[in-house]
């Protein structure tokens, strides 16, 4: 732990960095990203890079003030905000991922919801479990993995639904996660939220994949992937999830879901072999790689 100017306590993340695609369609997103990036950057000392695809920048109008106010200002430096202007309804979500990315320097890289939040402990035992210094206890094993998810699989997640009340609640409390009792309902936890992965290996193995668009079947494929031709380990706590409302771009309505349906019951059925031949040979790979 390290103690900054004010008597600001913050815990050492600086070896990742969050990356949080993002489209603010609802109020409630507003909130949610306002939240998740407060929590982050009072708690920890890390880095954060938020891309947002829009028509127009909805984060520096609105959010970017509320920052401004909450968070000291060599907190708030510690966001770097890229704003990729565009009429497209379609949130290309693993390429926005893949955007930021290719820009991260710090050797773990956090794929990162802008509407989760989860116990300060979780985070730092997965930087720590992928950088050798430390295992957690609820780990799978104890070989260094290169990818972990930090909750459980099942009835790991809680769903808040709250409003600004609840949220300011929270934040006045210091973060006291008993704020949102009577506001929480556990429910499953899978694939997506979030991840902690060892950079080098999260590009060598194609980042994400940018031929599954909007959304459905990434989060499977991307666990399919690495625990196929990797190493993951899961820390079972609980993932906080900020409940909100949806879109096409967020649900399985979407104009893409079926080809997303069909490219992930193709690569399922790789080995180890032909999945790997996919990923050296996929287009947006060699291009990001500076490959012909």
């Amino acid at each position: 732990m390290t103690v900054h100017e004010g008597k600001l306590l913050s815990y050492d993340l600086t070896k990742c960095t969050f990356i949080v695609p993002l489209r603010i369609e609802t109020a409630d997103r507003m909130r949610n990203i306002t939240t998740s990036l407060i929590y982050l950057l009072r708690n920890f000392d890390t880095h954060v890079i938020v891309k947002e695809h829009d028509m127009e920048s909805i984060y520096q109008q609105q959010v970017e003030p509320m920052l401004r106010e909450a968070l000291q200002p060599e907190r708030f430096d510690r966001i770097h905000h890229i704003f990729e202007k565009t009429d497209e309804f379609t949130f290309h979500r693993t390429r926005i991922l893949n955007d930021m990315l290719w820009q991260v320097e710090t050797p773990v890289t956090v794929n990162y919801d802008s509407d989760i939040i989860l116990p300060i402990e979780t985070y730092i035992a997965a930087q720590n479990m992928i950088v050798n210094e430390y295992t957690h206890p609820d780990a799978k094993d104890a070989v260094p993995p290169k990818m972990v998810y930090p909750y459980g699989y099942g009835e790991y997640q809680y769903q808040l639904h709250i409003d600004d009340t609840h949220v300011t609640n929270f934040i006045n409390s210091n973060f006291d996660f008993t704020s949102f009792n009577g506001r929480m309902r556990k429910w499953d936890a899978k694939y997506g939220f979030c991840q902690f992965v060892d950079t080098e290996e999260y590009k060598r193995l194609g980042g994400e994949n940018e031929n599954f668009i909007a959304y459905g079947y990434e989060d499977d494929e991307r666990f399919f992937r690495f625990n196929l031709l990797s190493s993951i380990a899961r820390i079972n706590d609980h993932v906080y999830h900020m409940e909100h409302g949806r879109t096409k771009n967020s649900w399985f309505n979407n104009p893409y879901c079926e080809d997303n349906k069909k490219l992930w019951e193709e690569l399922k059925v790789k080995g180890g072999k032909g999945l790997r031949k996919y990923y050296d040979n996929v287009e947006y790979l060699k291009e990001r790689n500076g490959k012909e």
